[in-house]
């Protein structure tokens, strides 16, 4: 099972950039190979919030669309994923906190492994970034 962040989906769909075409090739490679992809619903707030942030709500049903297309689930972000976020930025003074939530729901998920392009993750055990 592999954790599909919100970086990817915007890649796929936003202008010409290096990482365009390494998270299409990723995430077909995943695709061909049947692996369950999941998300949570920050990762869907956070394109929201980006797209509305840079004033192009234009690529909002997009982005969301590439997302969608792929995943098998969208987990929700509940309070027992909160408070373990919690405990994350607390042990970790600087994890972002919307990157402790996705660590957090990959946490109660069991789950080790996630597509992203944000280095941020390669300093938590137990986690592995796909590259």
């Amino acid at each position: 099972m592999v954790f599909i962040d919100s970086n990817v989906p915007m890649y796929l769909v936003g202008a010409a950039h290096p990482n365009k075409v390494d998270a299409q090739r990723r995430l077909e490679a995943l695709v061909t190979q049947r692996v369950r992809l999941v998300t949570d619903s920050e990762v869907l707030v956070e394109i929201l919030h980006r797209y509305t942030a840079i004033e192009r709500r234009g690529g909002i049903q997009t982005a969301m669309d590439a997302l969608l297309g792929v995943v098998d689930e969208v987990i929700a972000v509940d309070r027992e994923t909160v408070e373990r976020a919690k405990q994350l930025v607390l042990q970790y003074p600087t994890l972002p906190v919307r990157a402790a939530l996705h660590v957090a729901t990959m946490q109660r998920q069991n789950i080790e492994n996630m597509l992203s392009f944000d280095a941020v993750y390669d300093r938590l055990p137990g986690l592995t970034r796909l590259r």
